[in-house]
């Protein structure tokens, strides 16, 4: 067998490896999507067969009353206020640890990579003693918080790679030019770390998108819950409406899915370049 046919069978064996990965990912979606539109007998008398016909009452009542569409709403406002103020803090921090030449950058950093080791579990009770005394337990503000404080830590780490792979001629020649601090930051790095800054929001919004623990413990009003929280409602104690929670599945997958198909191509730069220090 020469090196060409052994390269050959490689790559064969990798595709298929690949093919096979992507079908155990994709087929249970597929038929959580399929399930959606069957009726509760349908599901029980024969739960992989294609729907008699497309059963979209499930979706009416999984956004109406289910209450998906406030959660919807809720989930948009609290991730969207800690992506945005997660990229700036971060970024900020992250460029003054690896780009500004300070005693106190590497003690900085590890300071900020503790907060990856920290479980929310061990800080949840805290958190919410003190949030109650500050009257922020049962608003979306109280939520927001606890999330920006632990999408930072990843965010930082992530985006220091990106500031420190860029060239140093590059931010001399701004001073030279008599550029300040806050230019070169807003003018020159950030638009040059853009990839770094999918990676980081799209993790940012996935994780604060379909976090549940602090969101069902901190949040006891209907109308301030988030979608994950709204999702554990359809499944009962003595009883589940399957065919009501899987549209209602599908609903709250839906925005991942298409952020993630919109900056896929983002996202895998981004990766690869943030892993690789000039």
């Amino acid at each position: 067998m020469n090196g060409k046919t052994k390269s050959k069978i490689i790559t064969t064996m990798i595709y298929v490896f690949l093919i096979v990965v992507a079908v155990v990912y994709i087929a249970p979606l597929l038929w959580v999507f399929m399930v959606s539109f069957k009726t509760n007998a349908e599901i029980f008398s024969d739960p992989f067969a294609l729907p008699e016909s497309l059963y979209l009452d499930n979706y009416t009542f999984a956004w109406t009353a289910g209450k998906l569409g406030i959660a919807t709403l809720n989930s948009f406002i609290v991730c969207g206020v800690t992506l945005i103020l997660s990229m700036l803090i971060g970024s900020m921090a992250a460029f003054a640890i690896g780009r500004m030449r300070f005693k106190l950058a590497k003690p900085c950093m590890i300071f900020f990579l503790i907060g990856m080791m920290i479980p929310v579990h061990c800080v949840m009770i805290p958190l919410f003693t003190r949030f109650a005394r500050l009257g922020l337990s049962n608003s979306l503000v109280g939520i927001i918080i606890p999330y920006l404080t632990f999408s930072l830590p990843t965010t930082i780490f992530i985006m220091t790679g990106f500031f420190q792979s860029m060239p140093n001629e590059l931010m001399e020649s701004a001073c030279i030019d008599g550029a300040s601090i806050f230019e070169i930051f807003f003018k020159i790095a950030l638009p040059l770390s853009r990839t770094g800054l999918f990676v980081t929001g799209l993790m940012t919004f996935v994780a604060n998108w379909n976090e549940l623990l602090l969101a069902m413990v901190f949040i006891s009003d209907d109308a301030k819950k988030t979608l994950p929280v709204s999702l554990s409602k359809f499944v009962g104690p003595y009883n589940t409406n399957y065919s009501q929670m899987f549209a209602a599945i599908i609903i709250a997958v839906i925005p991942t899915i298409i952020v993630y198909c919109i900056f896929s191509n983002q996202i895998v730069d981004g990766l690869t370049a943030g892993a690789v220090k000039g």
